[in-house]
């Protein structure tokens, strides 16, 4: 029997628990979107094909993501059982793995075991120990479960493609949340594959800041705000409203000024408010291709409700593309005037990332924001 082996990563839901205002893995995560790691970790020669599911809002921004790695985007539905079954038809391995696109931090070997677990018994669905006492509970406590039995199932989960699809037409409507529920249900119990505990799932917005250092305190109030897009076919960008000739153009609801957006952010943190998704949601038609310089100007009206008004701005943008040096100085002037902070409290550091990762393979633009306020 052949062992070509296909991956479906499950990237169409729109994360509402993270509260973003828009889908979670195209928000940065270590200045990168979330879904490109998960991308990432597939391009393996263990792997012979990688179709990503998308909502069709999301379907340009993750097919710029994709193209790269040349993965196939397919529209998911409406539901993770539906975005699934049309994947299912688009796979051509043997094999196939299954995996929620907010899982990034899996490991190549867990990867490996999953396909392996299935050359063996047909199925291999990660899963971990669980560690805490679990217990039923109405209100009170009404019966215990044996820890030693009990696992947290994650993802990927494998299967033969052939088991897997008979296994989703036999389910009809159903929904399910997770793939080894169908095929237990219609084919056989599925094989367990011992898991990772750091492959845990981004649900929730501070996950998204796990490891990044506290700001130092200080008299004053900081922010940090951080933004990413992606490139996509086109003749230009806009940084700090400053439009820069590239052979390329970020994808993005609005003019896609990382810049302005790293900016709003730091400044709405600064002042204890939430993020720039939730005022400016990209499920805003009136916001698509809007000037992020006025939203700037909105933002700055919201800290001022709050008693401030910016002091000081950090900014650090990388680009391997195009070249922002000779810009810099119009980029200082544009931030003064829409902030009111003078242009010598505002530094710009531009750079690359040498060739490497999402930003030096050219892939799109990150920019980091630490902001500084002062009481009015």
């Amino acid at each position: 029997m052949n062992n070509r082996v296909s991956v479906i990563i499950c990237a169409a839901g729109k994360g509402e628990r993270a509260g973003f205002g828009k889908n979670k893995l195209l928000v940065p995560l270590f200045g990168e979107p979330a879904l490109y790691h998960t991308l990432k970790k597939f391009n393996i020669p263990e792997i012979d094909e990688v179709v990503v599911t998308s909502s069709e809002y999301d379907f340009k921004e993750i097919s710029a993501l994709c193209a790269p790695f040349g993965y196939k985007n397919v529209l998911g539905g409406s539901t993770r059982t539906e975005s699934v079954k049309n994947a299912l038809e688009c796979v051509s391995g043997d094999i196939v793995l299954i995996h929620d696109g907010a899982r990034p931090f899996l490991s190549r070997e867990l990867i490996k075991d999953c396909i392996e677990s299935v050359k063996t018994y047909g199925s291999g669905v990660c899963a971990v120990r669980a560690t805490d006492t679990a217990v039923y509970t109405d209100g009170v406590v009404t019966g215990r479960l044996d820890r030693e039995k009990l696992f947290l199932v994650q993802t990927p989960q494998g299967f033969r493609t052939a088991d897997i699809k008979r296994a989703y037409a036999l389910a009809g409507g159903k929904s399910y949340t997770d793939d080894s529920a169908v095929y237990g249900e219609y084919i056989s119990p599925p094989h367990i594959v011992e898991g990772e505990t750091k492959n845990t799932k981004l649900t929730y917005a501070s996950d998204f800041t796990n490891g990044i250092p506290a700001l130092p305190r200080t008299e004053g109030r900081l922010g940090f705000g951080v933004d990413v897009h992606a490139f996509t076919e086109g003749d230009g960008v806009t940084l700090a409203g400053v439009k820069i000739p590239c052979e390329k153009t970020l994808l993005a609801h609005s003019d896609g000024d990382v810049i302005i957006h790293a900016v709003m952010d730091a400044l709405l943190s600064a002042a204890g408010l939430k993020d720039i998704g939730v005022y400016f949601p990209d499920t805003d038609e009136k916001l698509r291709g809007a000037d992020s310089g006025t939203m700037l100007k909105e933002v700055i009206a919201l800290i001022k409700e709050k008693g401030y008004s910016p002091k000081e701005l950090s900014i650090s943008v990388q680009a391997q593309i195009p070249r922002l040096s000779p810009h810099v100085e119009r980029m200082l002037e544009n931030l003064s005037a829409l902030t009111g902070v003078g242009k010598k409290d505002i530094a710009i550091a531009a750079g690359t990332c040498e060739g490497l990762g999402f930003v030096g393979e050219k892939l799109g633009i990150t920019a980091y924001c630490v902001a500084a306020l002062k009481e009015d």
